[in-house]
């Protein structure tokens, strides 16, 4: 049996997931920008609703895609003599991991996660916050000291101010990318494990993968070099 129509198709559903990414790439810049200019509360709940919409089409994309390549992996097993039904394969195979679905599956997806840090980050950075945002406060209150002193605008490889900061998501340390990439390079050369280099921290292993851009960041280093 030949699969060359249903591994084209594959492809065709992993482009569509590319475009879901891209749509809650700019979901999260909208929400840092609306922020930034301090209309966020109502604005960013909807667009947070519209980040848990995306995270879902997302799920059922990659279920979709799943059935399809467990199918696909089983007929190749079985070698059946007569064609199957590859639709109903499919459709029983996409149910079966459909009906486990959860709440929590979508506050995990990773791009979902990645937004509430950022909004969290910007709303300490510029100090904003909401009479009926108590954990916005909370959040404000936990690093009010830090943020004022602007000691987290110092990276701590280079020891002065970053331009394109990234968190490290295992340990929420910020680094100049250039520094720690180059570090983690040349670690990985001499095949040695990367310590954190923030001062007191006990993560052992940075890695690469682990680190995302701190958009929230680098907006409040940018606002603070406009003043």
């Amino acid at each position: 049996i030949s699969f060359n129509c249903v591994e084209s198709s594959l492809s065709s559903l992993k482009n569509c997931q590319s475009y879901i990414n891209t749509g809650m790439d700019i979901a999260t810049h909208v929400a840092l920008d609306l922020v930034e200019s301090f209309n966020d509360i109502e604005d960013v709940n909807s667009i947070e609703n519209v980040m848990l919409e995306y995270a879902a089409m997302d799920r059922e994309l990659n279920h979709y895609m799943r059935a399809i390549e467990e199918t696909v992996n089983q007929v190749k097993r079985e070698k059946p003599e007569n064609i199957p039904d590859l639709k109903y394969l499919v459709k029983e195979k996409f149910t079966a991991l459909e009906s486990k679905n959860s709440d929590s599956d979508l506050q995990r997806n990773e791009k979902y996660i990645y937004f509430k840090d950022q909004v969290k980050e910007m709303r300490k950075q510029f100090c904003h916050q909401s009479d009926n945002d108590n954990e916005a406060i909370e959040q404000i209150d936990e690093d009010i000291a830090v943020t004022q002193s602007q000691m987290n605008f110092i990276c701590p490889i280079t020891q002065v101010k970053m331009k394109r900061p990234v968190r490290n998501k295992v340990c929420g340390h910020t680094y100049e990318e250039d520094a720690i990439l180059k570090i983690i390079q040349t670690r990985k050369q001499q095949k040695k494990k990367v310590r954190c280099p923030k001062i007191g921290c006990s993560h052992a292993d940075v890695k690469g993968s682990d680190l995302v851009p701190d958009e929230a960041l680098k907006r409040a280093i940018d606002s603070k070099n406009k003043q």
